[in-house]
């Protein structure tokens, strides 16, 4: 078949942190994409603020860079660069579906964690080849050979018997953060021999497969991604897979539903370094935007209107977590969000679904309530979080799993589990993971005081389970999960031993009765904030609730006290992130989340109600 060999387009794939963004980087600067002495951020691809600001990568994006090879002619290569987090998967899928290789990022210490192993899964199933990078070869702690070794049981723990050839992968080593890389292994914690990315590039070149396409096929586009731009609306990502497609062309519109639509196109732009540039027209293998469909969502495809040949829709893993998203029910409800009503809330989650293809939403019983499900409980965190930069006023239960039936019998998601931690806390992480049904695989011991430790354990013991377990390891401990499988149900849970203390009246929270309080437990709120009944002030250090007076004041007298008022000693609040307060919930628990604050709460306030629950159901 003919080929494109001026194009290579190529996924960057990794675990969280292991330098994908990095490499890129090094990799447009390298190429020319800037210009001498011009004033770049770092992780230049993190474009969104929440990822800046959490240091990770939520969506996938592509660039486009120009490298000229050892021949003498110009190639262009995209670049699409993948999040690293297991919660975004869906996002990783979707990537992979418009390239024709995949670049497969190990650090040089860590080695392959959970995700590694997913979206190596991902790329073998895809049949798509591989090349190895070893990447932060520099650190101080790095054992480059080791992490060789574990890469490639990795490879045959996920490989069938008859599939050993795909283990003839390259294999590079690189100093992202430096941009520096080499074919040859170097010294641990030494930088490679090459003073710049020029082997990383001829390997692309070399290892990479050129696009392939058939002589005379008609059009054939498949969008993978959606964007929007203030002039000229929706955009479609999509990659040519067959044809060639040009501005103010008619095309054909293969719509998800079956029906078909001649449209035309108003734009076609294609990328250059960070910029998207109008284009007259696109073949075989180019990604492109398109504008010009204002209705058009991921996995349709664009076709000849006299021949329209649609391809298969993307499809992705399923949801294994959930949580509800309703409006906010609170006495304390729209004081400082605008975006109030379930129709505006509604509308919100139908625009996320059309571009986010891993999440689901679901009706409930109440009208102003729905099941949002998703890969994890960061990714809901994330929609939740964005919706309240957009001055949105939730009420948002807590994080479920999603079970399924199989053979008659219910099944839930279990995670695999991988946790580095110094030898001392081997036990107390043995025994938190032992309360949540967690079965331990693999443990190893690499001489450097460090243990790894691999666990299958419920999604479910998961939830609430990250911040606990940085308390017990004081901060050293690292903790990574995948999903693995189902299995079936493991039984009752019981993970959050403590209680909450709830306030019994509407008010503003007094010093006086915090100084009283804090004896208690762990409070959430300071002085002057306002509460009201069955908001969540504090957790208890017993284990069950305790209804309590946080607006109490000191009685005023006219008798002078011999000894005057000592000082009130306050312990600071505790002051929980949304993260937080998701793990913390319970299942009587909700979380009311506005532009200025997140409050826990009760899902039924009134404490006399709640009383009689309790009453019925121990006399049941």
């Amino acid at each position: 078949m003919p080929t494109r060999t001026d194009l290579r387009n190529v996924a960057i794939v990794a675990h969280v942190d292991h330098g994908k963004t990095t490499l890129v980087d090094a990799m447009l600067w390298q190429s020319g994409a800037f210009r001498v002495g011009q004033d770049v951020e770092k992780r230049v691809m993190d474009s969104m603020d929440l990822e800046r600001e959490k240091g990770i990568t939520i969506l996938a994006k592509n660039t486009a860079v120009r490298h000229r090879a050892a021949d003498g002619s110009d190639v262009t290569i995209n670049i699409i660069d993948t999040p690293g987090h297991a919660d975004f998967g869906g996002e990783v899928e979707r990537g992979l579906e418009m390239v024709d290789g995949v670049l497969l990022l190990v650090d040089a210490s860590e080695g392959p964690l959970p995700q590694t192993r997913f979206v190596l899964r991902k790329a073998l199933a895809k049949q798509l080849p591989i090349v190895l990078v070893i990447n932060k070869v520099d650190r101080h702690d790095a054992r480059i050979a080791e992490v060789v070794e574990e890469t490639y049981e990795l490879f045959l723990d996920l490989l069938e018997d008859d599939e050993t050839h795909v283990l003839d992968f390259p294999v590079v080593y690189a100093s992202a953060k430096a941009g520096r890389a080499t074919l040859t292994a170097p010294d641990n914690g030494t930088q490679p021999d090459s003073p710049d990315l020029e082997p990383l590039f001829a390997t692309i070149l070399d290892a990479i497969p050129a696009p392939t396409y058939t002589e005379g096929a008609v059009l054939q586009a498949h969008v993978t991604n959606l964007d929007a731009s203030p002039y000229l609306g929706r955009l479609a990502l999509c990659r040519v897979v067959e044809g060639t497609l040009t501005r103010n062309q008619a095309v054909a519109w293969c719509r998800a539903d079956g029906s078909v639509r001649t449209v035309k196109l108003s734009e076609l732009l294609m990328t250059d370094a960070l910029e998207r540039v109008p284009a007259d027209s696109a073949g075989p293998g180019d990604i492109v935007a398109i504008a010009g469909i204002p209705d058009i969502t991921i996995g349709e495809t664009l076709s000849d209107p006299n021949d329209p040949k649609p391809l298969p829709l993307i499809t992705v893993d399923e949801p294994s977590i959930s949580m509800t998203i309703g409006i906010n029910t609170s006495p304390l409800a729209g004081q400082s969000g605008k975006n109030l009503t379930a129709r505006l809330l509604k509308n919100r989650l139908d625009s996320e679904l059309v571009g986010n293809v891993s999440i689901r939403v679901l009706p409930t019983e109440r009208p102003d309530t729905w099941e949002v499900q998703g890969r994890g409980e960061l990714q809901l965190a994330i929609l939740v979080e964005m919706m309240r930069r957009e001055s949105f006023e939730l009420t948002v239960g807590k994080p479920q799993v999603v079970t399924r039936e199989i053979d008659g019998k219910v099944h839930e998601p279990v995670e695999r589990l991988t946790i580095d931690a110094p030898e001392d806390f081997v036990g107390v992480v043995t025994q938190l993971l032992g309360l949540r049904r967690g079965r331990l695989e693999q443990m190893v011991n690499h001489g450097t005081g460090w243990v790894r430790m691999e666990y299958l354990v419920p999604a479910r013991g998961l939830i609430g389970f990250r911040t606990e377990f940085l308390t017990e390891t004081r901060g050293t401990g690292l903790m990574h999960h995948v999903f693995e499988a189902y299995e079936p149900w493991h039984g009752e849970l019981r993970t959050r031993p403590t209680g909450s203390l709830v306030a019994d009246r509407k008010g503003a929270v007094s010093s006086y009765a915090l100084f009283n309080l804090q004896e208690r437990g762990t409070l959430f709120v300071g002085p002057g904030t306002d509460v009201y009944e069955g908001m969540i002030v504090g957790e208890n250090a017993r284990s069950d609730d305790m209804d309590v007076n946080p607006t109490r004041e000191k009685k005023l007298t006219n008798v002078r006290s011999s000894t005057g008022d000592e000082l009130e000693r306050l312990i600071p609040p505790k002051l929980m992130s949304l993260e937080q307060a998701l793990e913390f919930c319970r299942s009587d628990e909700c979380i009311e989340v506005t532009p200025a604050a997140v409050r826990i709460r009760k899902v039924v306030l009134s404490g006399t109600e709640r009383a009689r629950t309790r009453a019925r159901a121990k006399n049941a």
